[in-house]
């Protein structure tokens, strides 16, 4: 096992760690309370997909690779509990056996479960937008080394609270879901001009059950992606064939922009014209398929990203405040910026607590600097008192987001009683979550 961390996008690493690789809860509490006594911080860090340093670990670093895969299938209830390591990705394929499926989920799958929900991942439309709102019940050990079951019935205010959790309220073990019959998504992708898309979004918002769109800059394009529930018979999918998969997912999606995003970075100056190009060769496409081959994307070509989310009633004002200022700043960006919507949930540290929600995702690839482009959308999303997605890179401190946030005093007064050493926190946690 290696001593060294790094995360997906780069910008975080550490060294010198303690790896193991608990296999239950038990285990981990055991790792918990010895590092507890040694004056020892631990961490359980999955994938690395956060941008953020979230999850770096600085002491003992735990793998995920023993707690993976589903434990319980209760289908009276309509409930699935999986162990915390398990990738999104492995957990959509074993529901999917099950003839089961998520409500919704976010567009990438590589994350582990504890990571995906501790970090607020989302989806966009739906009922229920992030995965945490779909979570019914988890295990966790705090950090004083006390395994703690959370559901309506047994810690309540621990589920109330720590569906979000941080990763500053314990390390979680299992994962409780609520989940549905396997149901089919018919996803219609279409490029628009700016105009047409931004006088259509409301409308097609309310017309279909989950809405995307991303915007190129330097260009006066946008491709729209809508998806619909068609139910639950299966033998209605009618998926992409694979050549089709293949050379628009595959080769033009991740090896050629992967290529001509890295060359554009030496040359800059030809981002635009490159961006209304590629814009322009957008075609539409239609296709059936299970709700995770539809919801999830393969994206191998590494960025980073910054993503807020703004209540939904400013969203289309603060997407033309961006595009403004952004053609005023002369910068040169060859990636998409992600536009999506969320329905409010009852999730404390969801960026769509008590809020119906607009999120704006902005992208460089790795080897562009990002500095200067997200400091000047971060400025117009604090001006619409945008919540910055706890996984992906913002500048907000404990008092910022205290103001955000209605319940940060009790959530961070949980964290006071689970883990009064701050056995599971990190730089990162204690900027956003003070120290």
């Amino acid at each position: 096992m290696s001593s060294s961390w790094r995360n997906w996008s780069g910008l975080e690493s550490a060294s010198g760690l303690q790896p193991v690789s608990p296999a239950d809860a038990a285990e981990v509490a055991d790792v918990v309370t010895r590092a507890r006594a040694a004056g020892r911080t631990v961490k359980a860090a999955g994938t690395g997909h956060s941008f953020t340093g979230i999850a770096a670990p600085q002491h003992v670093h735990l793998l995920p690779d023993r707690m993976r895969g589903i434990v319980a299938v209760d289908r009276d209830a309509m409930t699935v509990t999986a162990l915390a390591g398990t990738q999104l990705k492995v957990f959509n394929a074993e529901l999917e056996q099950l003839g089961l499926s998520l409500h919704n989920m976010g567009d990438i799958a590589e994350q582990t479960l504890a990571g995906a929900v501790s970090t607020g991942t989302h989806g966009t439309g739906g009922r229920a937008a992030g995965l945490a709102a779909q979570v019914v019940g988890f295990e966790l050990v705090t950090g004083a080394g006390e395994v703690l079951r959370a559901s309506t019935a047994e810690n309540a205010d621990l589920l109330d609270l720590g569906r979000v959790g941080l990763g500053a309220l314990g390390v979680l073990t299992t994962l409780t879901f609520a989940v549905e019959p396997l149901f089919l998504l018919r996803a219609e992708e279409q490029p628009m001009s700016w105009d047409d898309a931004m006088a259509a979004f409301d409308d097609l918002t309310a017309a279909h059950d989950h809405v995307d769109m991303y915007w190129f800059p330097h260009s006066d394009r946008m491709l729209t992606k809508r998806n619909t529930r068609v139910g639950t018979d299966l033998t209605a999918a009618e998926p992409l064939a694979r050549w089709r998969a293949w050379l628009d997912d595959d080769l033009l999606s991740n090896t050629v922009f992967g290529a001509q995003t890295a060359l554009l970075n030496r040359v800059p100056r030809a981002i635009p014209a490159a961006n209304r190009f590629a814009s322009r060769l957008l075609g539409p496409r239609t296709y059936t398929d299970v709700a995770h081959r539809v919801f999830t994307t393969d994206r191998r070509v590494v960025f980073r990203e910054m993503e807020y989310a703004v209540p939904r009633a400013a969203g289309l004002d603060a997407l033309r405040e961006c595009r403004t200022a952004f053609e005023r700043s002369g910068l040169a960006v060859s990636f998409p910026v992600e536009i999506r919507v969320a329905p409010a949930d009852d999730v404390a540290m969801s960026t769509s607590f008590g809020r119906d929600s607009f999120y704006l995702a902005f992208h460089t690839h790795r080897g562009a600097d990002h500095s200067a482009y997200f400091a000047l959308m971060e400025a117009i999303m604090r001006d619409h008192d945008g919540r910055p997605h706890w996984g992906k890179l913002h500048h907000l401190e404990a008092g910022d987001l205290a103001d955000r946030y209605p319940r940060f005093g009790e959530f961070t007064a949980l964290r006071d009683r689970l883990d009064p050493d701050r056995v599971l926190t990190n730089p990162y946690l204690d900027r956003v979550l003070g120290a």
